[in-house]
């Protein structure tokens, strides 16, 4: 019996040490072959579509590649993989999960966060562990030199306010405006800058000191002042998605007849979902991607996306720009910028590709120089919606200058 059981453990360890003889060279090539990129940031609580929408769009362009075999870099095809951390929008969070991103998994490009706040609290983590980071926050600080680790995935609030309103202005005659903000970093910030761009064109500014704290459940106090004081346009100044339409459904409710704004990305969803009704008339930022400018990749990603998340997001028509762009460098810069960023940033500036989401003939390329003095953003184009019978619509379609 001991013979018996000896031979078979001896014949057991011999097969599985052949296995493994076998499968190494695969395993090796496998890992060899792999391109791990992360994401960071806010998936859960009142700013969770924020995050979330990120993390289904770098799965459903990895899923895209990988069907396809890989992503080509130098020669050689590598398997996507998405490792995602949710930081909840708290900063502590977000410096823990940047550290594992970048220490513990060794990976030096990743997406997100979400917010100034948070996106600040990883720039130094990024610059000690040569990362880079592709933020969906506003803050001129970390894309202007000596920062140069972050490039913001996103039309900022200070560019699209100067459209905005100058289209509300001439097509809808709005004349006054107000501005209620969420007392953070990102609200304070989005109303200060849309207050100078409200001064420069002209229009009275009827009040824009309401604030409002992100734990708020109650959103009548805030409203009523504002909407006593009847301005033709209320700007939601960095307003989350779920927060957005209670602040429409209470002014409603109050008797506010006007339009609302908001330089932030919002949920359709939602939206109905929370404001019913009450939902039409917010002007805000939308996803880079109307049926009218879509190309068949577009719609390829979007029918992904669906499949990822359960359903469609706008806002992911913006957020597919960032591992798509990130990828298209890394094969510009060579395979050495997989494990180091320095050949990832000398391509930057001279980066071009066709735009494989634009229907039209035109070059994707970063953009920024204007705003931080460095091309520190993605050239995503700026498409404005406006919500009408519960879905988005096209209200203006245009671009940040390089």
């Amino acid at each position: 019996m001991v013979n018996a059981s000896r031979r078979s453990v001896l014949k057991g360890a011999g097969a599985l040490a052949l296995a493994t003889t076998l499968s190494t060279p695969s395993i090796v090539r496998a890992q060899e072959k792999a391109l791990r990129i992360g994401q960071l940031g806010v998936m859960s609580g009142p700013e969770a579509s924020w995050g979330l929408v990120n993390k289904y769009s770098a799965l459903a362009t990895a899923e895209m590649w990988n069907d396809k075999g890989g992503y080509e870099i130098g020669g050689t095809k590598y398997k996507i993989e998405i490792v995602s951390v949710d930081d909840r929008n708290d900063p502590k969070l977000t410096v823990s999960g940047a550290e594992r991103l970048t220490g513990s998994e060794n990976i030096r490009y990743f997406i997100g966060p979400n917010t100034d706040t948070t996106a600040t609290s990883v720039r130094p983590i990024a610059e000690k562990n040569n990362a880079i980071y592709f933020p969906y926050a506003f803050a001129r600080s970390l894309y202007t030199k000596p920062a140069e680790n972050a490039i913001l995935g996103m039309i900022a609030s200070y560019q699209v306010a100067p459209i905005m309103y100058q289209q509300l202005k001439e097509q809808r005659g709005v004349k006054t405006i107000g501005f209620v903000a969420r007392n953070d970093s990102d609200g304070l910030l989005q109303r200060d800058e849309g207050v100078k761009v409200a001064q420069t064109l002209g229009l009275e500014i009827v009040s824009s000191s309401d604030t409002y704290e992100p734990t708020i459940t109650d959103f009548f106090p805030v409203m009523s002042n504002l909407v006593s004081l009847a301005p033709d346009l209320i700007v939601l100044s960095s307003a989350a998605p779920a927060h957005a339409p209670q602040m429409m459904r209470v002014a409603r409710e109050l008797g506010f007849q006007g339009l609302f704004a908001c330089e932030a990305a919002q949920d359709i969803k939602i939206i109905n979902e929370v404001a019913g009704e009450y939902g039409d008339g917010l002007i805000s930022i939308g996803g880079a991607s109307t049926p009218e400018i879509r190309s068949p990749y577009m719609e390829e990603f979007i029918a992904r996306y669906t499949k990822v998340a359960g359903e469609w997001n706008d806002e992911a028509g913006t957020k597919a720009y960032a591992l798509e762009i990130l990828l298209a460098t890394l094969a510009a810069a060579g395979p050495e910028a997989i494990d180091d960023i320095a050949p990832f940033k000398a391509a930057i500036d001279g980066f071009s590709m066709k735009n494989p989401f634009l229907k039209e003939e035109s070059q994707l390329t970063y953009v920024g120089t204007g705003d931080f003095g460095q091309k520190r953003q993605i050239g995503v184009p700026m498409v404005i919606t406006e919500t009408k019978g519960g879905a988005f619509t096209t209200f203006a379609i245009s671009s940040v200058a390089s």
